[in-house]
């Protein structure tokens, strides 16, 4: 028999009888489903996102760095679209994004170490939740087959109905 994991009041899974379900069960049980994989893509989405960006902070941090110069005029980012000059003061040292609007001065060396944490720290919540989107992309599926089916067997069974009249 198909089943699918709920919560019960202590977060703990409980195995649910599908085929015990009536149509408009499932119909919501797939409804909260597809909710949930659609959220848990858009997560992925953005996880991976934020990781091409340290990716490439990272690159920029390990291949300029070595080749500004002190006063070098440079453009400075102030939007994605927007730019003004300015001079770099100090080659050796950068502005590290920590998050939530917090910066940190770090010399290269240890904003490349950051930068490659976040990036491994990344890997790992992607690869965790890769697998949870996948887990719940087989519930949905199993859902819709049950789902089908009952709609099917009451289809076959009001057509039954109608000709034994």
């Amino acid at each position: 028999m198909a089943s699918r994991s709920g919560q019960d009041k202590q977060g703990q899974g409980e195995a649910v009888d599908l085929a015990s379900l009536s149509v408009q069960q499932l119909s919501t049980v797939k409804k909260q489903l597809d909710g949930e994989v659609e959220h848990l893509s858009t997560s992925y989405a953005q996880l991976v996102a934020a990781q091409g960006k340290f990716k490439e902070c990272l690159r920029i941090v390990k291949d300029r760095a070595s080749t500004l110069e002190k006063d070098k005029t440079v453009l400075v980012p102030l939007t994605n679209s927007l730019y003004v000059k300015g001079k770099l003061s100090d080659p050796e040292h950068v502005l590290v994004d920590v998050g939530t609007g917090f910066y940190v001065e770090k010399d290269t060396t240890s904003a490349a170490e950051f930068y490659e944490g976040k990036i491994k720290e990344l890997a790992t919540n992607i690869q965790g939740l890769e697998g949870i989107v996948q887990a719940k992309t087989a519930n949905l599926r199993v859902v819709e087959e049950v789902l089908r089916q009952k709609v099917l067997a009451s289809n076959a069974a009001g057509t039954g109905a109608k000709q034994s009249s």
